[in-house]
């Protein structure tokens, strides 16, 4: 059974909320960060990033920059543009973009849970991102964004939700990048009829934020070592999660870029990738795969297609099938030899909402040397990956749209 609680969360009054609203702290760089926070103080950035208070040459890692992130919050706090509520409550959080809405449940998730796998996982963390989530826990003492978990869709939930966004929702604005947030508090009834309800599911799973959940859980874990007397109900045995059905998600592309060949030539990094797979020259046109085991490749200034051959994936594995998979085993590993992609320096990750033009840009800029193009994962693939207790290689699902950070915040104290 998976455990949801209701609690007392913290949110921007209704006339800040966009201005507090901001993206996740993992989807822009702190260059970014510095420019969409510009001229808003009461931007949530201050929180999730608060190295953009510091000069540019600032360690983010630094304790001054995780004191500075809880400072920031204090200080929301203080001038009343964030709240707490009065009551234990959970909230309905629905995003619209491109005409597509989903609706999630904003709980309390039990890191019982995490520990006992009724809390699925897909990915391996990676420890660098791992540790510094946990420092922003506890120094914070909250858990400023939620993770992004899916359940599968139950109808009794489905209706309980559908009658709760049928009425005015708290805040409702359209952010910068056209995506509609809008948040209903949920209270009474409905509070325990939700909590029931999902009780009733044997499982949910990390969609997005797999870092971020690992944090929670394991900062819950230490403080119950720090308070031998805990009774299961403090704040710090749960972390903040939105729980959407999984038939309302969508996965998008995952893209690779890295930083050299290896050694090889362009000629004999080519010829080495024709062993397994079938090339395909095409200049200056974007190769967007359409279909699994379709690869784009952009290096020096032009695009290929690339397609596996037979022999070199298996679709009854539900891991062998991934292209990202394939990607590995055929290119990064034995030509590239970038084995752990957890810590090689050597590999980045391009979200495929940033376009293929983001691949070309970071190419062309002479960062990178070569770009690779996926096609998504599905949900049932990511699904069947967690029920099988399998993990698939990290950064493997980018999830749109992503959720506004600062609209619920949830305390450990």
């Amino acid at each position: 059974m998976a455990i949801i609680k209701a609690f007392r969360g913290w949110r921007p009054s209704k006339d800040k909320v966009k201005e507090v609203a901001s993206r996740p702290y993992d989807v822009i760089n702190t260059a970014e960060a510095r420019v969409e926070a510009e001229g808003k103080p009461s931007s949530f950035l201050h929180v999730v990033k608060p190295e953009i208070d510091f000069p540019a040459d600032q360690n983010p890692y630094a304790p001054e920059v995780y004191n500075k992130g809880k400072e920031n919050f204090e200080a929301l706090v203080q001038s009343g543009v964030m709240f707490q509520d009065d009551q234990d409550c959970l909230y309905i959080y629905r995003l619209t973009m491109n005409g597509q809405s989903q609706a999630g449940i904003v709980a309390a998730a039990a890191i019982d849970d995490y520990f006992n796998n009724v809390i699925k996982k897909h990915e391996l963390t990676r420890p660098d991102k791992e540790a510094d989530r946990i420092k922003h826990v506890r120094v914070s003492e909250m858990n400023a964004e939620p993770v992004f978990f899916a359940y599968p869709a139950a109808d009794a939930l489905d209706q309980i939700v559908n009658g709760i966004v049928a009425n005015e929702a708290e805040y409702d604005f359209t952010a910068e990048d056209g995506v509609r947030h809008e948040l209903w508090v949920v209270k009474g009834d409905n509070v325990e009829n939700i909590i029931i309800e999902f009780a009733k599911l044997p499982s949910t799973y990390v969609a997005d934020g797999h870092h971020r959940t690992a944090a929670g859980a394991l900062v819950g874990q230490d403080l119950r070592k720090e308070n031998p007397n805990y009774t299961g109900k403090e704040a710090f045995n749960y972390f903040l999660a939105v729980h959407f059905p999984d038939n309302q998600l969508n996965i998008i592309d995952y893209n690779r870029v890295v930083k050299d060949l290896n050694g090889l030539t362009k000629e004999e990094f080519v010829d080495q990738l024709r062993k397994s797979f079938d090339l395909k020259l095409l200049g200056k046109t974007q190769a967007k795969p359409s279909k699994l085991h379709e690869f784009g490749m952009y290096l020096e200034g032009v695009w290929y297609a690339l397609t596996a051959k037979e022999g070199t994936y298996d679709d009854n594995d539900p891991i062998g099938v991934l292209d990202v998979t394939i990607l590995s085993k055929q290119i990064l590993e034995p030509i590239l030899s970038i084995v752990d992609l957890r810590t090689d320096k050597r590999i980045d990750f391009v979200g495929g909402i940033r376009g293929l033009g983001e691949l070309e840009k970071r190419v062309d800029s002479g960062e990178m040397k070569a770009a690779f193009a996926l096609y998504p994962v599905s949900m049932k693939q990511l699904i069947d990956i967690a029920d099988s207790g399998e993990i698939m290689p990290p950064k493997t699902t980018w999830f749109e749209p992503k959720l506004r950070s600062g609209l619920v915040v949830h305390s450990l104290k």
